[in-house]
Parts: C-alpha cells; structure tokens; sequence
C-alpha cells in the first residue's frame, strides 16, 4: 500500500476525493435537492466537511505511525487545503446567505454571537496554516518554526468543536457533537501519549 500511495496517481486521486463534496454540492444545488431551505443546507454542509476534513488531517499521522503508512504524509498537506477551502466555502455561505454579504452587519454578527466569534477564530487561526502549506514556507521559516506554527491546528480543532457545540446547543441536538468529540479527543489524546512517551525516554 505504501507503494500504491508513492505513485504518481496518489495526489489526484486525493484531490478527486477531497472536491467530491463540492461537486455534489454544487450539483445538489441547482438541481434542487437540498430541501427546504437550500441556503441553511449550504451552510451546514460546508461546515460539516470543514470539520469532517480536520478530522482526516489529525488522523495522517496517528495512521501513519501505526500503520507504517510512511507515505500517507505526503498527502497531509492536500488534506489541510481542503480543511481550508470547505472554511471559506463556509464562511462565504454563512456571510452570503445569512449576512447579504454586508460587512458591517458581519462584523456585528461576530461581536454579538460567541459562537460565530469562536467559528471565526478557527477561520483566522487556519488562514497562517494554508498559506503556509508550501515547501517555499517550510524554507524560509525554518522546519522547527514551521512545525511549531502549524500545531495550531490544534486549537483550531478545539475552537471547530465548541462552534459546532455551540450551534447544536439551541436544539439540544449532541449525537454529532460527541462523536466529532470523540474522534478528535482520541486523534489529540494519541498526540499527547506520544509526546509523553518521548519524554520519559
């Protein structure tokens, strides 16, 4: 598998994968087929596939290490853009849909609602990340500032879980919410082990 991973096709087979959801999306769309309110629809699902890929990118290397996958981090990176793009895709829903794309009644929105802050706080902690997602990054800042600059991927992680929290909260509506808590409280607790472990070595 490893092999398979190495080849050329790895990165558009990924890429193929990780714009499905747009595709369908989109499809889904303009064929009328998000229900009964189309715009509300947009706005979850992209926000559902933003955390939905974060999961994934906290999960390369727990698998990686486990599996001996060695080549599944040369994916990684592909796998945080997309982290990125469905965050924008939901951003721009969100302040399209909900907001008219007035900045003003944005900004209010965001002051007003801690979940919309906390949402917004992930979108602006994940910006260094994607736009540092390059090899030209990794040389000019130096491979230690790099990594230690991208563990905020963590605290992003936190801040994804508590906006979704936090919207799920007025419908009293957890089922979701504890599994994503699950997932990324075990891929972070792995983390954690791993470090600890290190340490006492």
């Amino acid at each position: 598998m490893n092999r398979g991973l190495s080849t050329a096709w790895a990165k558009p087979v990924t890429l193929t994968l990780g714009l499905l959801p747009f595709v369908w999306l989109v499809y889904a769309a303009f064929a009328d087929q998000l229900g009964a309110n189309p715009q509300e629809a947009l706005v979850r699902a992209t926000g559902d596939w933003t955390l939905r890929m974060l999961c994934l990118v906290l999960a390369v290397t727990p698998l990686r290490v486990m599996s001996g996958l060695t080549a599944l981090a040369r994916l990684r990176r592909m796998v945080g853009l997309f982290v990125y793009f469905y965050v924008c895709l939901h951003l721009l829903a969100y302040s399209w849909f909900d907001m008219g794309l007035v900045v003003e009644d944005i900004a209010n929105d965001i002051a007003k609602r801690p979940f919309i802050l906390v949402g917004f706080l992930a979108f602006v902690l994940l910006t260094p990340l994607a736009a540092t997602s390059f090899n030209r990054a990794i040389r000019a800042l130096g491979a230690r500032r790099w990594q230690a600059l991208h563990r905020l991927v963590y605290a992003v992680a936190g801040l994804a879980l508590l906006h979704f929290f936090w919207m799920r909260a007025g419908k009293r509506n957890f089922a979701e919410v504890a599994v994503y808590a699950a997932i990324i409280g075990t891929l972070l607790g792995w983390r954690i082990w791993k470090y600890s472990s290190k340490k006492r070595l």
